[in-house]
């Protein structure tokens, strides 16, 4: 999987906005293993120190947590990882619909274009 990682925003919250996302999404597990920072840096194409330094924020953010000599491990909080979700959810659906505004379509246009396209509709 590509990283795509910007110059418009530090690379390391971008890195943690990915990792974030791997596990709402399900790529990770709940209580699974993380790769080692070496491997993870090297599939990102950036310097240890910046995956390093993402995923001590993420230890800070409980999303996950260190295992001294085991490595580093995904929450098994699943309602915090479901909360995350949510929350992620929401900050998309009120980007698009911001967007919609720019476009100068209403509310009801808008869910009326969505029910519109999920049901296979032109």
């Amino acid at each position: 999987m590509p990283w795509n990682l910007t110059s418009d925003r530090p690379i390391f919250i971008q890195i943690m906005d990915i990792i974030s996302l791997d596990i709402i999404s399900g790529k990770y597990s709940p209580g699974e293993k993380l790769p080692s920072v070496r491997d993870l840096a090297q599939e990102a194409s950036v310097n240890p120190n910046t995956m390093q330094k993402a995923l001590s924020e993420l230890e800070r953010t409980g999303l996950v947590f260190s295992q001294r000599t085991s490595g580093r491990f995904i929450t098994e909080d699943v309602q915090m990882i479901e909360d995350l979700k949510s929350q992620k959810a929401k900050e998309k659906i009120k980007e698009f619909l911001e967007n919609m505004e720019k476009l100068g379509v209403n509310h009801e246009e808008t869910i009326a274009l969505v029910t519109q396209t999920l049901k296979g509709e032109q």
